[in-house]
């Protein structure tokens, strides 16, 4: 079991940065690879970042590549969202999700939310214009 709990989200303006943490219980965190995924209101949940259990492979959406950096610290037990140059577009509530992926992760399994085994609750981010 593990359990993970958002931090870091607020209300910026557009062109500013936010660093989003997730915190995961458990001594097995480093067995998981670790996504990032939104929400807006009236749309579904979207894929936006996921890297390997070592942190050695980083998958982006293409509407975060160059502006979002997603790094994990093992031995805190915590997964990073760096968000700069937001845009009012970007204004979700963000979820981190751990996934085992015995067979393998790549950058279509990594975008899938039926892939995770274990959620957050979210944090919001809202990007003012």
């Amino acid at each position: 079991q593990v359990q993970l709990v958002e931090s870091g989200g607020g209300l910026v303006q557009a062109g500013g940065s936010l660093r989003l943490s997730c915190a995961a219980s458990g001594r097995t965190f480093s067995s998981y690879a670790m996504g990032w995924f939104r929400q807006a209101p009236g749309k579904e949940r979207e894929f936006v970042a996921a890297i390997s259990w070592s942190g050695g492979n980083k998958y982006y959406a293409d509407s975060v590549k160059g502006r979002f950096t997603i790094s994990r610290d093992n031995a805190k037990n915590t997964v990073y969202l760096q968000m700069n140059s937001l845009k009012p577009e970007d204004t979700a509530v963000y979820y981190c999700a751990a996934g085992s992926f015995y067979g393998g992760l790549d950058g279509i399994m990594a975008a899938s939310t039926p892939s995770y085994d274990y959620w957050g609750q979210g944090t919001q981010v809202t990007v003012s214009s």
